[in-house]
């Protein structure tokens, strides 16, 4: 069985370790970038089954970025995670989408994924 992959693009480190060990130990490829420009280069390399982007990165809008750039690449489940309470962009409506508050739980997170998956 192959393992699903995932891209995780937020510029918060410590989120990023504690998703990136958590996910592998569920048996998930796990990749990780801190800027939308190399999360474009790793989406483009790795072409992931699921991206947890963040809203607010350095260099841009995570969320508008991952419906103009990324969903048109290829169509992977999107989770849109943020701290803050961001009304959602125009999203397409063939889109597979979940939104996630920060601090994130893994019980939150198991459930999310499970959906996925059901």
């Amino acid at each position: 069985m192959n393992k699903k992959k995932v891209l995780i693009i937020d510029d918060e480190e410590e989120l990023c370790l504690l998703l990136r060990s958590y996910l592998s130990r569920k048996n998930y490829e796990t990749y990780v970038s801190h800027s939308l420009q190399e999360g474009k280069q790793q989406f483009a390399s790795v072409r992931p089954d699921i991206v947890f982007i963040d809203n607010n990165l350095p260099d841009g809008t995570g969320w508008d970025f991952a419906i103009n750039t990324l969903l048109p690449l290829h169509r992977s489940h999107l989770f849109f995670i943020s701290a803050f309470h961001p009304s959602l962009p125009d999203i397409p409506a063939d889109a597979k989408y979940s939104v996630i508050e920060k601090p994130i739980s893994y019980t939150d997170l198991e459930k999310k994924l499970a959906e996925v998956y059901a």
